[in-house]
């Protein structure tokens, strides 16, 4: 294993008891750590990836979406669906198109601080 590779380790045992008690003080509940922990989930599907991305800063029609990604429009509608229960995206109804567009700008900060971090 290389220098880099290796991941350093304490040779105590002594705990810190005020930094512990410092950040069991800030820790969320662990249901909101759950929560955060499924949101995230969502963006381990390069898929959703690229449906967010061509989100970014227009609406688009499932066909669009299908046509832009090469893919079919059940499997862009079964990637939606994950990306609707998160609050990522939302939709609107013209006639028999349905449009969906990101939930808010949240998902475009968020989008921008990983590419920054990638990108570093």
């Amino acid at each position: 294993m290389s220098d880099k590779e290796r991941i350093e380790v304490c040779d105590c045992d002594v705990i810190h008891r005020d930094v512990v008690e410092s950040a069991q003080k800030q820790m969320p509940e662990d249901e909101k750590l759950f929560d955060l922990a499924e949101f995230f989930k969502v963006f381990g599907d390069s898929t959703r990836i690229r449906i967010l991305w061509a989100l970014e800063d227009r609406e688009m029609c499932v066909c669009d979406i299908a046509y832009l990604l090469n893919m079919t429009q059940s499997a862009i509608s079964h990637q939606l669906r994950s990306l609707k229960q998160v609050n990522l995206v939302k939709n609107r109804r013209e006639g028999k198109v349905v449009y969906y567009s990101l939930k808010d700008e949240h998902i475009k900060h968020i989008f921008d601080i990983g590419m920054e971090h990638i990108t570093e």
